[in-house]
C-alpha cells in the first residue's frame, strides 16, 4: 500500500457580530474568531489508486461508508445518455460474492439505514450508515461493487433495471407539473456537444437502446479504483479499518488513467424564449437561466449571496416587486447552481392562475433595476453569511454528512481540507463582489426563458416564444419488453487471493446509548422536554400546540393553517421584514405550520444565540401583528397552493385517500389548507378568535435538542411562561370509521397520466394502541423494510412495474390508516393492483422463521443509529411528549421484538392485512386503465371525478 498520509483538521469559523452597524470593525465577519469546530481526517491512497478518507467520531456507535465514483452524466456520450444513473441502480442488485439481492438482504440483517445512492452530472455515490459492528461487512460489500460486479450483469438483469429507471423518470419527470422544464433549459443553454446538454436520468429511447456491451464498456472505463474515493466516518478502530480496506480493495486492478474534466463555460449567443403546454400544470411558470461559473470558482460565492439577497425575505427586491407590489406570485425561487465544468444562475416563478408571464417578466426587470440602484447593504450581507454558518453546521451534524463533504472536497476541490478555504471564501465576499457578479453574469446578458403553461393557455407564455421540443411517452398496452427476473446469472468468477464468498463476521456489538431525557413543567402549564448534545454548536427546538384542524369549523376549514402562516408575518413591534432580519442575523431559522392535530413553532439556531432566538419565538407567539395586507397575501398564496395540488397526482391521491378513509364530512378528511370556498370565506377575525381561544400554554409541549442544558433551556423560557396565559377548553373527540366490510375500488381521472398512483388501505389504529408497534414489526418484511420488503422485491425487482412501493401504519393519539402507496407504469395498473392483493392475501401464511429473524435483526441492530442526528432526538422527544410513552420505550420495544414469534406475526397479518376489507384508490388515466380494474373482483370502480381538464393533442 502506497500511503500518502495527510492528517488535517477541517475547521469551521465561529462568528460574532452586531446587527446594528452597517460597516466597520464590529460588523459580522470582520470579527471572525479562531476555528472551534474540527473534523479531523486521515487520507491515504492504495497502490491501485483508490483514495481513502477516514474520519473518527465516537459520539454514536455507528459508521457511515460512502463509495464515490468520479463519473456522472457528463462522462456519457450523446445517444447513450442515462448510463451513469443506470449504474446507480445496477450496483445494488447483485455482485459475485453477495449474490442476487445480497446487499439489500445484508442491509436488513445488520440494521443499516438501507443501501442508497445518487447520481449527479459529475459523480455517482453509494452510501449507508450502519452499526459499528458491521463495518467490515460494509467494506467487503463495497469492494464487491468495485471489483466483483460486472460479470453478474446479464441481458435479463439489464432489461428489468431499464424498466425501473423508466419508472423513476415517469415519476420524477413525466408525471409531475413542470417536470420537463430542466430538460428544455439544458437543451438550449448548452450546445449539443456539451456534457450538460442532456439530463442525468437520460432519455427513455437511449435507455431502451443500451446493449449489454455498452453497459460493460461504461463500467470498465469509469468504475476503477483510481477514479473512486472511499470515505468512512464514525466510530471505528483506525488501524483495523486500514487493514480491512487494504484486504478487500487492494487487489482490485487499477484502471485506465482518467483525465481531469476541463472547464467548459458556455455563452448564450442570443436570448431564447420557449414555451410548452404542460399536461399537469395549473399555474403558468416562467424560468430564466444565465450561464455562470463552476462550483468553487471564486465568483460562485458572490453569486450565491446574490441569489439569496434578490429572492429570500420580505425586503428582497423580487419579493417587493412581484409578490407585494404586483401580486403576480406567491414566491420566487432563485439559485446559483455550480457543477464541475460549468454553472448556471436561474430563477423560477409560478405565477397565479391566469397571470400573463409577460407581466411577470416586466416585474423581473423592475426588480433587477431596483437592485442596480440600491445594491446590497453590509447588514444584509452579514445576515446572509450568518445563515451560511448555520447551514455548514447542519450539513455536518451526522457522520454521513461529514463523509459526503470530505469526498466532495477531495474530488472537486482536490483536497478534503478545502472546507477551510471554502469558509474563507464565503467570509471574503464583499458588497462590491455581489454587485460585480451581477453586472458580469446577469445584467444585460442573454438567457434562456421557458414558459410552461396549462393546456390551452398558450396566450400566457412570453411573447415571441417558440415551441419547446419535448418527447412525451405514449401509453401503449404491452409496449414494454418482457423479462424473467428469476433467471440466475451464469458467469465466470473473478479471481481473488482469498475466499470472498464468505461474509465477514460481526465485530464487537455496538452498545446503544439511549439519550438522557430531561423534563419540566412550567407554571403556565407548558411542558418542556430536552436532550443535551454538544456534538455541533446548534440547538433545534419545536413546540406543538394541540388543536390544529380538530378545533376548526368544518364549513370554514383552513383557519389554523392561515394563522400559523400569519404568525411569521411580523409582531406588534416588528414588520415582517424586521422580524426576518432579526432571525437571519442570528444565523437562525424559525418556522410555523399546522396539521390536523397541532399548530407548530420551531427552529434551528446557533447555541450561542439560543436565548435571543427564543426571545423572538416569545414575541411571535404573544404579540402577533395581525397585518391585514399580509393576511390577504397569504389567502392568495393559499389559493394558489390549492390550485397546484390539483395538478399533482400524488397530492390528489393523498387528499382523496383521506376522504375515503375518514368520511367526506370528518374533520380528519379535510385538506389542512382548506378549500377555495372556505379560504375565501375566512376573515382575519376568524384567526384572532382561534388564537384567543386555543393558542395557550396548557396544551403546548416544547422539545429542545442540542448544545444547551436543562437550566438554560428552561430559564430562557421564563418570559414566555410568565406572560402566556392559560385557558381551559375541550378538544372535540373525532370518531374514526371502522375498516370497510368489503373492498371497493375508486378511480380519480387524470387524463394521459404516465403513471397510476396507488393508495390502498383502511382506517387502522392509533400509535398508542398496544398492537401498533407489533403491527409495524409485522409490516417490516411486507413494505416497511425498503428494498428488503416483499412489495419492492416483487413489483420493482421482479416485474419492473414501479420505481418504489411502501406500506405502513400511521397514527398518533388518533387512529390513522394502514396504507400501501406507489406509482406504477400506467399500462400495468391492473397487474400491479392484482399483485399487491395477492401479496397481502398470502403474506401471513407464507411468513417464515427466516423472515422473522431478519425483522428482529434489523429492528434490534438499527437501534445503534436510532438517535444519531438532532432530528432523530427531536422525534424521540415528540413521541415521549405527545404519545405519553416512557423514555425507556426503547427497552420496552426491544422486549416486544425479542419475544415475537412467527405465529404471532401470522395472527397480526390475519387481523390487519385483509385485502378484502380495504379501500383501493387509483389516480390515473381513466380511458385506458379504469375498466380493467373490475378484474380485481370488487365490482365496478367508482369514478370520483368527471375530468373537465383539456387534453393536449
Amino acid at each position: 500500500m502506497k500511503i500518502t498520509r495527510l492528517i488535517a483538521f477541517i475547521a469551521l469559523v465561529t462568528i460574532t457580530f452586531s446587527c446594528k452597524q452597517e460597516g466597520g470593525e464590529n460588523t459580522a465577519f470582520a470579527k471572525a474568531e479562531k476555528p472551534q469546530f474540527n473534523v479531523p481526517f486521515e487520507k491515504f491512497t492504495l497502490d491501485n489508486g483508490l483514495t481513502v478518507i477516514l474520519h473518527q467520531d465516537d459520539s454514536d456507535p455507528v459508521v457511515a461508508v460512502a463509495l464515490t465514483a468520479h463519473v456522472g452524466s457528463a462522462r456519457e456520450i450523446e445517444g447513450r445518455t442515462g448510463f451513469a444513473h443506470l449504474f446507480e441502480h445496477l450496483l445494488f442488485l447483485e455482485s459475485e460474492n453477495l449474490g442476487k439481492g445480497g446487499l439489500d438482504a445484508m442491509s436488513a440483517r445488520i440494521g443499516g439505514s438501507g443501501a442508497n445512492g445518487s447520481t449527479s452530472r459529475d459523480r455517482t455515490n453509494y452510501f449507508q450508515t450502519v452499526p459499528k459492528d458491521a463495518l467490515e461487512k460494509m467494506i467487503w460489500a463495497e469492494a464487491d461493487k468495485l471489483g466483483y460486479f460486472i460479470n453478474t450483469v446479464t441481458d435479463p438483469v439489464l432489461a428489468k433495471e431499464k424498466q425501473v429507471v423508466k419508472n423513476e423518470k415517469r415519476q420524477s419527470v413525466d408525471n409531475r407539473p413542470y417536470g420537463h422544464a430542466r430538460y428544455v433549459v439544458g437543451k438550449n443553454l448548452y450546445p449539443e456537444s456539451h456534457p450538460y446538454n442532456w439530463q442525468v436520468i437520460g432519455s427513455l429511447e437511449d435507455l431502451q437502446n443500451a446493449t449489454l456491451q455498452d453497459v460493460k464498456d461504461f463500467y470498465n472505463r469509469w468504475y476503477t479504483p483510481n477514479n473512486t474515493t472511499l470515505t468512512i466516518a464514525g466510530d471505528f478502530d483506525l488501524a483495523q479499518t486500514k487493514e480491512w480496506v487494504e484486504k478487500y480493495f487492494g487487489e482490485i486492478p487499477r484502471g485506465e488513467e482518467v483525465p481531469a474534466m476541463e472547464k467548459q463555460p458556455v455563452t448564450v449567443a442570443n436570448t431564447k424564449r420557449l414555451y410548452y403546454e404542460d399536461n399537469f400544470a395549473r399555474l403558468p411558470q416562467l424560468s430564466m437561466t444565465w450561464p455562470t461559473v463552476p462550483n468553487y470558482d471564486k465568483d460562485s460565492y458572490a453569486l450565491e449571496v446574490l441569489a439569496s439577497y434578490l429572492s429570500k425575505g420580505k425586503n428582497a427586491p423580487f419579493n417587493q416587486i412581484l409578490i407585494d407590489e404586483k401580486q403576480l406570485t406567491a414566491g420566487v425561487r432563485m439559485f446559483n447552481f455550480g457543477s464541475e465544468i460549468a454553472g448556471e444562475f436561474g430563477l423560477s416563478v409560478n405565477a397565479y392562475p391566469g397571470k400573463d408571464l409577460d407581466d411577470v417578466l416586466v416585474g423581473v426587470n423592475e426588480a433587477f433595476t431596483k437592485f442596480e440602484l440600491e445594491g446590497i447593504s453590509q447588514k444584509d450581507l452579514d445576515r446572509i453569511k450568518a445563515g451560511q454558518e448555520t447551514q455548514f453546521y447542519n450539513g455536518l451534524s451526522s457522520v454521513l454528512g461529514k463523509g459526503f463533504q470530505l469526498a466532495q472536497y477531495e474530488i472537486f476541490a482536490g483536497d478534503p481540507a478545502y472546507i477551510t478555504e471554502d469558509v474563507d471564501r464565503i467570509l471574503a465576499v464583499t458588497k462590491e463582489d455581489v454587485q460585480r457578479v451581477y453586472e458580469q453574469y446577469i445584467k444585460g446578458k442573454n438567457y434562456i426563458a421557458t414558459s410552461f403553461v396549462p393546456i390551452g393557455q398558450t396566450a400566457l407564455a412570453l411573447e415571441d416564444s417558440d415551441l419547446a421540443q419535448v418527447v412525451e411517452e405514449m401509453i401503449v398496452e404491452g409496449a414494454e419488453e418482457t423479462f424473467d427476473a428469476s433467471i440466475a446469472a451464469d458467469y465466470e468468477r473473478t479471481p481473488s487471493s482469498f475466499d470472498r464468498s464468505k461474509e465477514p463476521a460481526y465485530g464487537t456489538t455496538a452498545q446503544v446509548a439511549v439519550p438522557n431525557v430531561w423534563e419540566d413543567k412550567l407554571s403556565s402549564g407548558l411542558e418542556v422536554y430536552g436532550i443535551e448534545n454538544d456534538e455541533v454548536p446548534l440547538v433545534q427546538f419545536q413546540m406543538n400546540i394541540r388543536g390544529g384542524l380538530l378545533l376548526e369549523d368544518i364549513n370554514k376549514v383552513g383557519v389554523s393553517s392561515l394563522l400559523a402562516d400569519l404568525l411569521m408575518k411580523g409582531t406588534a413591534t416588528k414588520t415582517t421584514a424586521a422580524l426576518e432580519n432579526e432571525i437571519e442575523s442570528l444565523g437562525a431559522n424559525i418556522y410555523t405550520y399546522s396539521d390536523k392535530e397541532n399548530i407548530y413553532i420551531g427552529g434551528n439556531t446557533l447555541a450561542k444565540n439560543y436565548d435571543k432566538t427564543i426571545a423572538l419565538v416569545q414575541e411571535i407567539l404573544l404579540q402577533p401583528r395581525w397585518d391585514k395586507t399580509e393576511f390577504d397575501l397569504l389567502k392568495q398564496s393559499t389559493l394558489s397552493r390549492l390550485e397546484q395540488q390539483q395538478a399533482n397526482p400524488n397530492s390528489i391521491a393523498a387528499i382523496q385517500f383521506d376522504k375515503l378513509i375518514y368520511g367526506e364530512r370528518s374533520l380528519l378528511a379535510q385538506n389542512n389548507l382548506g378549500t377555495p370556498a372556505s379560504v375565501n370565506a375566512i376573515t382575519i377575525e376568524d384567526l384572532k378568535s382561534y388564537y384567543t381561544n386555543y393558542v395557550v400554554p396548557n396544551v403546548a409541549k416544547m422539545q429542545v435538542v442540542g448544545a444547551v442544558g436543562k437550566e438554560k433551556a428552561t430559564t430562557v423560557l421564563a418570559g414566555l411562561n410568565d406572560n402566556w396565559k392559560s385557558r381551559e377548553f375541550t378538544i372535540p373527540v373525532v370518531e374514526v370509521p371502522k375498516a370497510p366490510e368489503q373492498s371497493n375500488v375508486y378511480f380519480y381521472d387524470v387524463p394521459d397520466a404516465k403513471q397510476s398512483v396507488l393508495r390502498f388501505g383502511y382506517p387502522a389504529m392509533a400509535e398508542t394502541d398496544k398492537d401498533f408497534y407489533p403491527a409495524q414489526m409485522m409490516n417490516y418484511r411486507l413494505g416497511g423494510g425498503g428494498f428488503a420488503s416483499q412489495l419492492t422485491q416483487e413489483l420493482r425487482e421482479g416485474k419492473g412495474y414501479t420505481y418504489g412501493i411502501r406500506s405502513g401504519f400511521s397514527g398518533s393519539t388518533l387512529p390513522g390508516a394502514f396504507a400501501i402507496s406507489s406509482g406504477v407504469r400506467s399500462n400495468v395498473t391492473y397487474e400491479s393492483s392484482a399483485l399487491v392483493k395477492d401479496i397481502l392475501k398470502n403474506y401471513g401464511k407464507n411468513f417464515t422463521q427466516q423472515d422473522l429473524d431478519v425483522s428482529k435483526s434489523f429492528l434490534l441492530k438499527s437501534q445503534a443509529r436510532a438517535f444519531e442526528t438532532m432530528g432523530a432526538k427531536l422525534n424521540m422527544l415528540d413521541d415521549i411528549a405527545n404519545l405519553g410513552i416512557s423514555p425507556d420505550y426503547i427497552k420496552e420495544r426491544q422486549a416486544i421484538v425479542e419475544n415475537m414469534t412467527v405465529e404471532e406475526i401470522k395472527k397480526l397479518s390475519d387481523k390487519y392485512l385483509n385485502p378484502d376489507k380495504m379501500i383501493y384508490l387509483i389516480v390515473g388515466d381513466k380511458k385506458t386503465q379504469m375498466v380493467k380494474l373490475e378484474q380485481l373482483g370488487y365490482g365496478t370502480p367508482v369514478l370520483l371525478n368527471e375530468s373537465k381538464e383539456p387534453v393536449k393533442n
